[in-house]
């Protein structure tokens, strides 16, 4: 006799409605991984993927406040970092010499707009506004042979406009929804950019100007599991509007003791197993979902076990800046876990087939770099 809840037979066939939605929340973590591999190994077969790239921290200093980040500085902090011209050429070159294919730039929010002397440093590269050096830079990725993926935190439409010529795809955590989140003592209170209307106007944005974009969650900073729900839906909710979103990063909360946030619980486990579950079973079938190897060094079997089909960016050059006391896997040891689970792990673009094969996601000037590494990425 099947033991199995309808509602899970269905979800392990094709998207649940919202109501059925917060119904999965309520389930066994067993029984949803269960479900989520089975939509996975039906949508995307027995490859599981990473991008190999370069991690460029263009700047760290950011107007918000998060209470859980280790990355942020002012000016003056100790670690205070921006990377000038000369700095992200020599990366770029490294990048390509050592196979990478992506350049991930990544920063804090806004930084012009809170800091005097980042905006004068700005100006003394030839540069008004932090999208102006962003642009710069991704045309040296390019030039380098690389693909550039940006995720500067909030870009109006504008910003994303001048960019979208230059970037295979464009990225922003949505993180959470819940606007019980940015109140006094909790961790987005202090965030400005943080405001669940704020990242998901950008991201709304994004689909209207066919950006292929990045999404994802945060758990573990005092987030319910309905709240979960919540994100995931809105997620894809915009991305049945707009089909831009390529992948979900489904991100654990780690803890960093020089944060208000350096004692705080961090997520279990099966926490983790069951959210990445949870968004399998609830996005479409073509959008990408992974979770960060480097912050789960020991769980690579329960990540595959509960659904995911990609691990996101590694880098052979470079940390993870925003968690740089979690090295990436060696590619070795993570590609003999995946055989283990009977998967092969296989390199990708920052842009997904679904994007480059559809009219109009991805501007034409970049179909030549596009054609030479997916030549490349084919070739044993």
């Amino acid at each position: 006799m099947n033991s199995t809840p309808p509602i899970l037979e269905h979800a392990s066939l094709e998207p649940v409605s919202d109501q059925d939605a917060y119904l999965l929340g309520e389930l066994a973590t067993d029984a949803l991984c269960e479900a989520a591999r089975a939509r996975r190994d039906r949508a995307w077969g027995e490859i599981l993927t990473f991008s190999p790239k370069v991690f460029l921290p263009i700047t760290n200093l950011c107007r918000n406040r998060c209470d859980y980040c280790s990355f942020r500085r002012s000016p003056g902090d100790p670690g205070e970092w921006t990377m000038s011209p000369v700095e992200i050429r020599a990366w770029l070159r490294r990048a390509r010499e050592q196979g990478c294919v992506e350049a991930l730039f990544c920063l804090g929010d806004t930084p012009e707009t809170g800091f005097r002397e980042y905006h004068a440093l700005l100006r003394s590269w030839g540069h008004e506004r932090t999208v102006d050096y962003l642009r710069w830079a991704a045309e040296e990725a390019l030039a380098a042979g690389l693909l550039p993926h940006t995720n500067a935190g909030i870009l109006c439409r504008d910003d994303m406009i001048a960019l979208r010529p230059v970037n295979v795809s464009l990225g922003l955590m949505l993180e959470n929804v819940s606007d019980r989140l940015c109140e006094k003592g909790m961790p987005h209170h202090r965030a400005p950019d943080k405001r669940p209307a704020k990242r998901t106007q950008m991201t709304r944005e994004a689909g209207e100007l066919h950006i292929p974009f990045t999404s994802g969650l945060l758990i573990g900073i005092g987030e319910s599991v309905e709240e979960r729900v919540d994100t995931i839906l809105a997620i894809r909710r915009l991305h049945r509007e707009y089909g831009h979103i390529g992948e979900v990063i489904v991100q654990n909360f780690r803890s960093h003791p020089d944060t208000p946030m350096g004692f705080a619980s961090e997520p279990t486990p099966d926490e983790l197993a069951a959210t990445i579950a949870l968004a399998r079973l609830i996005l479409d079938d073509d959008v990408s979902v992974q979770a960060p190897p480097n912050l789960n060094p020991a769980s690579t079997a329960t990540l595959i076990r509960s659904g995911i089909n990609d691990f996101g960016g590694i880098s052979p050059v470079s940390p993870d800046y925003i968690n740089p006391q979690h090295p990436w896997p060696y590619l070795g040891r993570l590609r003999e876990g995946c055989e283990a689970e009977g998967f092969r792990l296989e390199p990708r673009l920052p842009v997904y087939p679904s994007h480059l094969d559809a009219p109009g996601f991805v501007d034409a000037s970049l179909r030549p770099r596009i054609d030479q590494l997916r030549t490349e990425l084919a070739t044993p």
